[in-house]
């Protein structure tokens, strides 16, 4: 026993002693590195190329990286990282960014040397930095370059004969010995630098316009205001444009910026015309309104403060439709489907109802329809047959065998809609969420 004893202690000594070598073979803080700048640029422009050279040593420690940086006031706006496996001369090239509203200044480079027992040496050196004056830019157009003068410090533009909408970005071409050419596109919201997104011009005329851009303050021209009621509508696609808004029932909406307004197609569920005027035409709420320049129609949706509206549990909120052989303005240029995306809200009209318009032909198909009432706009609560009752004769509640899935619409067998006909589908929950009454009427 004690044989076993000895032999447990030695070998426990053993492995202390081993663990203590093995934190001693990887020293941390030991060395001097050294580094020297040997060349560097003693003045670049934004958007250049810098080139520099440094050389590194220590005093018997390997060296490990050179990491070479650029930082506008406090901010590192550039940086690059090179292994350093020996001892000597070490060059790059550092990129200036061309930045929004910056002005001319001092910036700083910082080269750093670190060996491989994490011990650092650091050395400074200022970078005086311009903004190029370029001659002039080039707006991009479907392929097509116009070329826009200069006007003034950072201030360019270009006149010639444009449609309503032009969507095209802005290059800036390199400017002195080691410049880069600069382009300016859209990020979704606004004019950035390093993309060649389109930016969306739009005139309220086409013909003979200037578009004009400034390279400091990324401020450009023209673009169409479109408000509602005095508000900025906001762009969230190609000729897509929205905002949210407290609405009351009747009242007057003002759109400023949206030209042939008489042409468009207006959802009757949420607005109407009276005259020249449009008033609003469901429940007192938040709502979201979205003009589609390209369809030329209103989509209209209900909110919960920021966010989309879903059913609540006593029955007030919204419904949405998904599904087949519905679609706004109509089936053919826009259904549904079952893309989430595209569902269709329910106007609320007040007593925990909803209501959509359609016509036959047009809005719904009128021989053949699949489509289901949601508590969302997506997947999640949905009516089945069991939530969902109806006593039409010709459209029908779907429950797994007569030819629709349960709680899904169809036309019922040997009916069809009359074509060109307005159908009104009113869903009452005034009884609860799970005694959902839908009926169908045909205006006369």
């Amino acid at each position: 026993m004690r044989k076993l004893i000895n032999y447990s202690y030695l070998l426990m000594l053993f492995s202390i002693l081993v663990g203590c070598k093995e934190e001693f073979i990887v020293p941390t803080g030991g060395g001097s590195p050294t580094i020297e700048i040997v060349t560097k640029p003693n003045a670049a422009f934004f958007a250049d190329s810098i080139s520099y050279k440094v050389k590194v040593a220590d005093q018997g420690v390997d060296l490990s990286t050179l990491k070479v940086e650029l930082l506008y006031s406090e901010d590192v706006v550039a940086s690059q990282t090179i292994r350093t496996k020996e001892y000597g001369e070490y060059q790059g090239k550092l990129f200036v960014p061309f930045l929004k509203n910056v002005a001319n200044g001092t910036a700083t480079l910082r080269f750093t040397v670190q060996n491989v027992e994490l011990t650092k040496t650091e050395a400074l050196a200022d970078l005086p930095l311009t903004r190029p004056d370029f001659p002039f830019l080039n707006l991009i157009v479907e392929g097509k370059t116009y070329k826009m003068l200069r006007k003034a410090a950072n201030q360019y533009e270009v006149s010639d004969n444009f449609a309503t909408k032009v969507n095209g970005y802005i290059e800036a071409p390199a400017f002195g010995a080691n410049g880069n050419a600069v382009q300016f596109g859209w990020d979704g919201e606004a004019i950035t630098q390093g993309v060649t997104a389109n930016i969306p011009f739009s005139n309220i005329i086409e013909g003979v316009y200037p578009i004009s851009f400034n390279t400091m303050t990324y401020q450009a021209s023209p673009f169409v205001a479109y408000k509602l009621n005095g508000e900025d509508m906001t762009m969230v696609a190609e000729d897509v444009y929205s905002i949210d808004m407290d609405m009351d029932k009747d009242q007057e909406l003002v759109f400023e910026g949206l030209q042939g307004l008489d042409t468009w197609w207006v959802d009757s569920d949420f607005l109407r015309k009276d005259g020249d005027k449009f008033l609003f035409n469901a429940i007192k709420g938040r709502y979201r309104i979205t003009a589609d320049l390209k369809k030329k129609y209103f989509i209209v949706e209900a909110m919960n403060g920021s966010n989309l509206a879903s059913l609540n549990a006593d029955g007030t909120g919204a419904i949405w439709i998904i599904g087949e052989g519905i679609g706004k303005p109509s089936v053919a240029s826009n259904e549904v489907g079952w893309n989430t995306d595209k569902a269709l809200c329910l106007a609320p009209i007040g007593g925990k109802k909803y209501r959509v318009t359609v016509v036959a032909g047009t809005s719904i198909r009128a021989n053949s329809i699949n489509f289901k009432f949601f508590h969302q706009k997506g997947w999640g609560g949905e009516f089945k047959d069991a939530d969902i009752s109806t006593t039409s004769d010709i459209i029908f509640v779907g429950n797994g065998s007569n030819g629709r899935d349960p709680g899904n619409l169809g036309i019922v067998n040997g009916k069809q809609l009359e074509a060109g006909a307005t159908y009104v589908l009113e869903v009452d929950l005034s009884q609860g969420n799970n005694k959902a009454v839908l009926t169908v009427n045909k205006q006369q």
